[in-house]
């Protein structure tokens, strides 16, 4: 009798070790979906996110392609000036800043004379600029946007070769 009450009693200790092991798979089960539920929930919201500043930049590059370009040049001044330099940075950016300064020089030069052209194309004078004033303006902002979009041009040219 004392084996019999014995072996029952391990049969409940397994039974219960089971449910308990049964209770914890189930446990951890539903803690592996729930985080997996709310992974794809940040995905898809981060997803979304990245999608709207996406266009929002977009936009902001599409309405004023000037502003951004000195904006990131004001950016890059403002890091380079932050960041010190070793002496190894030094000797393998010197030829860099070097052509970098002549694609900055010669975009500026393009869209000066793009722009001086633009200007003379639409016969902006001292003397027809008092008879066009609302004519005028919008001639330069014509003329300022694609002079920006020449020295955005011959920048990225400039530093593709």
């Amino acid at each position: 009798m004392f084996a019999m009450t014995t072996e029952t009693h391990q049969d409940q200790q397994t039974e219960g070790l089971r449910e308990k092991i049964d209770h914890t798979r189930e446990t951890a089960s539903q803690a592996y979906h729930d985080a997996k539920d709310k992974a794809a929930s940040a995905l898809h919201t981060s997803k979304d996110k990245a999608g709207e500043l996406a266009h929002k930049t977009a936009r902001t590059i599409e309405t004023n392609p000037l502003g951004i370009l000195v904006g990131g040049l004001v950016v890059g001044v403002i890091a380079g000036a932050l960041i010190p330099r070793s002496a190894r940075e030094k000797e393998l950016l010197t030829p860099l800043g070097k052509k970098l300064g002549e694609t900055i020089r010669q975009a500026t030069q393009a869209a000066r004379e793009t722009g001086l052209r633009e200007l003379e194309d639409a016969g902006l004078t001292k003397d027809a600029a008092k008879d066009r004033a609302k004519s005028l303006f919008d001639d330069v902002v014509k003329a300022a946007s694609n002079a920006g979009s020449a020295a955005a041009k011959a920048a990225t040219n400039k530093t593709s070769i």
